[in-house]
């Protein structure tokens, strides 16, 4: 039970820093886009198709490893990753910044940052029990 912790601890703060990285891509690409004048919804879709495939090597790579594994596994795992970041990535982050920009009025450049207090818990929980079940 002790190593399972372990296990579990050291796989979430892997997957924070593969995260804290493109949490810091991602926000540089949506903050330079709505800087020229793109719409928030529009910077925030193509900062998760960028960073999803950046968070999708990362993560093969430091936290949920396997070796040994087919290409097709790759191609599987990653069909599920984006379709889990989708979920949080797009659906509930595009809810969260129309509701924090558009509802409460809070500036377009500080909403995302809230976003990350929620999604990144229910991300994780995400690619844990569902992306990468058999890895864990």
């Amino acid at each position: 039970m002790k190593d399972r912790i372990i296990r579990l601890v050291k796989q979430f703060m892997s997957f924070g820093i593969v995260g804290a990285i493109n949490t810091i891509l991602g926000l540089v690409i949506y903050w330079g886009m709505v800087g020229v004048g793109i719409h928030y919804l529009i910077a925030n879709t193509v900062g998760f198709v960028i960073t999803v495939a950046i968070s999708y090597v990362l993560n093969n790579i430091f936290t949920f490893r396997k070796k040994d594994e087919p290409v097709e596994w790759f191609v599987k795992k990653l069909l599920k990753v984006y379709a889990s970041y989708f979920m949080t990535g797009i659906v509930l982050n595009s809810v969260l910044l129309w509701m924090w920009n558009d509802v409460v009025g809070i500036n377009k450049n500080i909403s995302p940052i809230l976003n990350l207090f929620i999604s990144i818990p229910v991300n994780f929980v995400l690619n844990k029990k569902w992306a990468y079940k058999d890895r864990v």
